[in-house]
């Protein structure tokens, strides 16, 4: 496989930046996750966190070298780190249970297929068209559904955050899964939370994918949107890729950015997960992060613990 990656976080105008991305590859798979601590509930970012931790040591240890059942594994991956969520709230006695959204993305054979919770969104662009777009687990697009609403407020909605399916709730979550979608080359995936969508519009999206390198339009997308927003602005997270294909030409021009995975050996899992702190200030900001590190390590060697006796099981 062959693919242009780039992903980019800022905090904006919040003291701590609850939004996590990252990505894991081997030479035959892809797995692209991004999700949004909410932050209505306590350690949003917590959370998050475990959600990438999650699909990351499951992507590790299904991906042999590729997801035989990609959609039942989104499907799995979401419940698992939605349980790993409560897991941790109940390990510790917190009052209230961190929550977060996700949207995921599983690319193998050419092919994509993706899963959501929440309003974190995955655009699927070929040519200055929009193909696919997850849609919102959100009050307003329930009220577009019923006719009660036009599409034009999606951004615009005093209801549009007003959420109802997310990791961590005291119900299970709804997983929407897409159904597998061929990919060209050229095409683009973009992951991104509501920092990014809700202040830029579709068209806007789509012109800066279409016009631009992601190298380019990505930092871009959310330099503006975060400048239009100001000071009132929420964490602001895009992941993306261009899409090159299996065996087809390289990239031109040595870019950085540009993965070929058919350097990987056979077993090898290669992740860059993302904390979210790019674009947050240092000092006293830094310090106001709610959750302690040993403590979330503490939780992320506990799930990498699970998941490898499980999958020592399924041997």
């Amino acid at each position: 496989m062959q693919f242009s990656v780039y992903q980019q976080s800022h905090i904006g105008g919040r003291k701590v930046n609850q939004d996590r991305m990252g990505y894991s590859y081997t030479r035959d798979a892809l797995l692209l996750v991004l999700a949004d601590g909410m932050g209505g509930h306590q350690r949003g970012e917590v959370a998050a966190t475990i959600a990438l931790q999650t699909l990351s040591a499951l992507f590790r240890a299904q991906a042999t070298p590729y997801v035989k059942k990609p959609e039942r594994f989104l499907e799995e991956a979401f419940q698992q780190a939605h349980l790993d969520i409560l897991r941790y709230a109940a390990g510790r006695g917190l009052p209230d249970t961190p929550r977060t959204t996700i949207v995921a993305c599983l690319v193998q054979h050419n092919c994509a297929v993706w899963a959501h919770c929440g309003d974190s969104r995955l655009y699927w662009v070929r040519r200055g068209q929009v193909l696919a777009r997850t849609r919102d687990h959100s009050h307003i697009e329930h009220l577009i559904a019923k006719g009660l609403a036009d599409p034009a407020e999606r951004n615009s909605h005093p209801d549009r955050n007003k959420l109802y399916n997310c990791l961590g709730a005291s119900t299970l979550p709804r997983v929407d899964v897409s159904r597998q979608a061929g990919l060209e080359s050229g095409d683009v995936l973009l992951l991104c939370s509501d920092g990014l969508w809700g202040v830029l519009p579709d068209t806007e999206i789509v012109h800066q994918l279409s016009t631009h390198t992601i190298v380019q339009a990505v930092p871009d997308m959310i330099g503006i949107a975060t400048a239009i927003a100001g000071s009132r602005a929420d964490n602001t997270t895009a992941l993306a890729i261009q899409w090159q294909g299996v065996g087809g030409a390289a990239f031109a021009g040595g870019d950085d950015s540009v993965v070929s995975t058919q350097m990987l050996s056979e077993g090898e899992v290669n992740s860059r997960i993302d904390d979210g702190g790019a674009g947050q200030p240092p000092g006293p900001d830094k310090d106001s992060d709610p959750f302690d590190e040993d403590d979330i390590e503490k939780a992320i060697a506990e799930i990498r613990g699970a998941i490898e006796k499980s999958s020592q099981l399924l041997k």
